[in-house]
């Protein structure tokens, strides 16, 4: 699998820099926050994009995604939706440009019934999958705030039904809802675009530590990605036509330095953060050669009460 990280880790750093930056401490590829306090956002021009593309493209880096903010799930009345609809086409457009083969976006749910939300995240959703497929772009909803579970993810993607919408797995999220990682990888199974990964203090306590250093079970996620795990239980969608697994793809670090200042700095853990994860991933290799690679992670503990952002609280979580 390739490697990326996202530059919510190193907020604010130009271009240039995030390009260096990834090359020298061996990273494939990195995913660019798309927001006004970034350097590309979807107001940038079409000479800036095609500078931020060719800078990339030089140093041999592949820009992974453009992690948008548009919240799919949300409550809106007529002009949000058309405020919606078109921040969603301009980031399939923004990442065409960048040569970007996927968009994150989130549910934002919120307390709204999931009948509700799932239709609207769905109907959204479906809405732009066609100029998606024309740019060759795939629209990943990550798992998060109100469906921060693979099976809730899931639920939104089955009505979607189209191969440019996927999902994208964020393992922080899916741990704190209680899921166990091959409950998540046979649910999104059909869907899936890429991984985020981190290190966080505990499920109490989201603070980004040095990957390896934190209480998130990595091992286990990166296990449930290999071949498919006899422990998983219900039923695995499959949609007309399918989709790609995505487990020859991309892990991407999420270090969210943007919401922690006091965090140290993503540079420095860069290498280590990336032989900890080749060090997971030749363990499940090793396991899988071995015969033994349908493992069956425990079921991790309910996070405590309060972990969940409650609603009209900022999500500080990308």
């Amino acid at each position: 699998m390739r490697l990326a990280f996202s530059t919510l880790g190193v907020p604010g750093m130009p271009v240039a820099d995030v390009v260096r930056l990834a090359a020298g401490a061996g990273y494939q590829g990195v995913e660019l926050r798309a927001h006004p306090e970034e350097p590309v956002h979807p107001l940038i021009g079409a000479r800036e994009r095609a500078a931020v593309r060719a800078e990339f493209a030089a140093a041999g880096v592949e820009i992974l995604a453009v992690a948008g903010y548009a919240r799919v799930a949300a409550e809106r009345d007529a002009a949000g939706e058309e405020e919606l609809a078109h921040e969603l086409s301009e980031l399939v457009l923004l990442a065409a440009d960048l040569g970007a083969p996927y968009v994150r976006v989130f549910p934002g749910g919120g307390e709204r019934p999931a009948d509700g939300a799932d239709a609207d995240a769905a109907r959204r959703l479906a809405a732009v999958a066609p100029l998606a497929a024309e740019r060759g772009v795939r629209v990943l909803l990550e798992t998060h705030d109100s469906h921060g579970t693979g099976a809730a993810a899931a639920r939104v993607l089955g009505l979607v039904g189209h191969r440019s919408v996927g999902a994208l797995w964020d393992v922080l999220h899916t741990w704190r809802g209680g899921e166990r990682p091959v409950d998540t990888r046979a649910a999104l199974a059909p869907y899936l675009g890429y991984v985020q990964v981190k290190d966080v203090v505990s499920a109490a306590d989201p603070r980004p530590v040095p990957l390896g250093a934190g209480a998130l079970p990595l091992a286990s996620a990166l296990a449930a990605l290999g071949p498919e795990p006899a422990a998983a239980h219900g039923p695995v969608p499959a949609p007309e036509g399918g989709f790609g697994l995505g487990t020859g793809g991309w892990l991407c670090w999420e270090y969210e330095k943007r919401w922690f200042p006091e965090a140290p700095e993503l540079p420095g853990l860069l290498a280590a953060g990336r032989e900890h994860l080749r060090r997971l991933l030749d363990g499940v290799a090793a396991g899988a050669a071995a015969g033994d690679a349908a493992v069956s992670p425990a079921v991790p503990p309910t996070p405590p009460a309060g972990v969940q952002e409650e609603d009209g609280t900022p999500d500080r979580s990308d």
